[in-house]
C-alpha cells in the first residue's frame, strides 16, 4: 500500500523569461511524494508552463488532494484517468520510477549518474531586446557552448536575422550549430520567405514555425522547406497512437522534440521516439522549465537513450529558488556529481 502527499513550489525566474507568448516571471511546480510500507519514498515533479501546458494550475490544486487520498486506486489507471493531463501523468510516473529505483533521486543508473560521462546540451538564448540577446550569446560562447538555440518571433524579424547573421559571420556551421525556435509565430504567407533567409545562414533547424494544429499547412512547409523543421508544440495534446501515426505520416517533419511534461512522461515520449525512428525522423529531448527534480529525471532518462545530439537540458540555471542538486554544467556538458547530496523539497 502507498501513501502520498504533495507540496507546491512557485519557481522564480532569475530574469524575465521572454517567449513569443509573453514574458514569464514565475511558474508553478508541485512535488508528489509516494511512500511504501517499508518507508521507502519516491518523488516526482509536476511542472506546468502557464499558457502552454494542458494541465491548469487551478485544476491541479483541486485534484492533487483527491489523488493523494485515493493513491492506491488511482495508480493502476493513472495513464488513462489523466490522459489529457501530461504534466500530472509525468509527475506520477516519475514518482513511481523514483520509488522503484536504487535511491530517491537516482532514477536510472548509468555512467551519467556515477559522473563518468555527461550530456551535451544546447545553450538557450531567451527573447529580449537586441543588446540583451547579444549579451546572452556572448555569455554562452564564453562558457564553451558549441550549439545555441535562439528563440525568435517576438521582435522584428529583420532585427532577429541580423543577430543570427552576426553570429554566423564569426562562427561557421562546422564550429557552431544554431537552432531557432519560432514558437508558432510565423504566418503561413511569409513562412517560406523567412525560411529561405534563415537557411542561408546554415542553421541546424527551426522549431514550430507556424502555430500547432494546422497539419495540412505544416505538411506543405515540411515538403518544401530549405531548413529542417522540428515539431514541438505540435505534439502537445496528441495522445492516441493512431493520431500520432496519422500526424507524423501526414506532416513528415525532419525532427520532433520531446518534452516529457508536455507529452505525458517517459513511456509516452518513448512511443513518439519509436514512431519517429520508424519514419527516419530525427529527435531530441528538451526540458520544459522543470525545476531540478524534473530536470534530473529527464536527464537520467535521456542518457539511457544514447542520442548524441545536443539536448535541451539547460533550464536548471533559470530559477533563483531551485532545489539544490548534484547537477552541474561544465562547458556545454551537463554532469551529475554523486558525492553531492540533494536537498529534499519536503524537508524545507
Amino acid at each position: 500500500m502507498l501513501e502520498a502527499d504533495f507540496k507546491k513550489h512557485i519557481l522564480k525566474f532569475n530574469f524575465p523569461g521572454g517567449t513569443s507568448r509573453g514574458v514569464l516571471y514565475e511558474k508553478p511546480s508541485w512535488y508528489l511524494r509516494l511512500r511504501d510500507d517499508n518507508g521507502k519514498t519516491g518523488i516526482g515533479e509536476i511542472s506546468v508552463i502557464p499558457g502552454l501546458s494542458p494541465d491548469e494550475e487551478s485544476h491541479l490544486d483541486e485534484m492533487l488532494p483527491e489523488l493523494c487520498s485515493n493513491i492506491n486506486t488511482i495508480i493502476p489507471e493513472f495513464h488513462t484517468k489523466y490522459k489529457s493531463l501530461p504534466a500530472l501523468r509525468f509527475g506520477i510516473e516519475m514518482a513511481l520510477q523514483s520509488l522503484q529505483a536504487k535511491s530517491t533521486f537516482e532514477l536510472f543508473e548509468s555512467s551519467f549518474t556515477i559522473c563518468s560521462d555527461s550530456i551535451k546540451i544546447n545553450g538557450l538564448i531567451w527573447m529580449g531586446d537586441i543588446p540583451n540577446m547579444n549579451r546572452q550569446i556572448e555569455s554562452k560562447l564564453e562558457q564553451g557552448f558549441s550549439c545555441l538555440k535562439m528563440k525568435i518571433g517576438a521582435l522584428n524579424f529583420e532585427d532577429e536575422l541580423k543577430v543570427l547573421q552576426g553570429i554566423r559571420q564569426r562562427f561557421s556551421k562546422d564550429v557552431l550549430e544554431i537552432r531557432v525556435d519560432a514558437n508558432g509565430s510565423f504566418q503561413m504567407e511569409d513562412t517560406m520567405n523567412k525560411l529561405d533567409q534563415l537557411a542561408a545562414l546554415h542553421l541546424h533547424s527551426i522549431e514550430q514555425p507556424i502555430k500547432a494544429g494546422q497539419w495540412e499547412k505544416m505538411s506543405e512547409i515540411c515538403s518544401k522547406t530549405p531548413l529542417p523543421i522540428a515539431l514541438d508544440e505540435e505534439l502537445i495534446g496528441v495522445h492516441d497512437s493512431e493520431e500520432r501515426n496519422k500526424m507524423l505520416s501526414l506532416i513528415k517533419p525532419q525532427y520532433i522534440i520531446l518534452k516529457p511534461s508536455l507529452t505525458g512522461g517517459f513511456a509516452s515520449s518513448t512511443e513518439w521516439i519509436k514512431l519517429a525512428e520508424e519514419r527516419r525522423v530525427g529527435w531530441w529531448v528538451t526540458s520544459a522549465l522543470e525545476g531540478n527534480i524534473g530536470l534530473n529525471a529527464i536527464a537520467q532518462w535521456v542518457y539511457t537513450l544514447n542520442n548524441k545530439m545536443p539536448q535541451g537540458l539547460g533550464t536548471g540555471q533559470v530559477f533563483g529558488n531551485n532545489i539544490e542538486s548534484p547537477l552541474y554544467l561544465k562547458g556545454d556538458n551537463l554532469n551529475y556529481n554523486p558525492t553531492k547530496s540533494w536537498v529534499n523539497p519536503f524537508d524545507e
